[in-house]
């Protein structure tokens, strides 16, 4: 049974870095496509990161690009989000989220599975 589990959230200062973990602890080892979402206060969630399968392929919004980076260790069952250079816009509950499709996705909808998120706060 798929669960994933989000970590690595905390409350940082603008300029810092984080790296968020992503796992499915049911090492069902049937997640194709992964993503990061997140979700800031009185707005709604937006696409922030995806992988493929392979971790070859990757996509981000324009917003992290070039702080961010999304990997996998597929024998960890474990997807990663490095934030660097975090910026208090950032500030958000981070979602997980896994598709048994390999494929490269904004759109929420492409994913089945969510995690339970995990916040992270950055203070200017």
């Amino acid at each position: 049974q798929v669960q994933l589990v989000e970590s690595g959230g905390g409350l940082v200062q603008a300029g810092d870095s984080l790296r968020l973990s992503c796992t499915d602890s049911g090492r069902t080892k049937s997640l194709y496509g992964m993503g990061w979402f997140r979700q800031a206060p009185w707005k709604a969630r937006e696409f922030v990161a995806t992988i493929s399968w392979g971790g070859r392929n990757t996509g981000y919004t324009d917003s992290v690009k070039g702080r961010f980076t999304i990997s996998r260790d597929n024998v960890k069952s474990t997807v990663y989000l490095q934030m660097n250079s975090l910026k208090p816009e950032d500030t958000a509950t981070y979602y997980c989220a896994g598709s048994r499709v390999n494929t490269l996705s904004e759109d929420q909808s492409t994913y089945t599975y969510w995690g339970q998120g995990t916040q992270v706060t950055v203070s200017s």
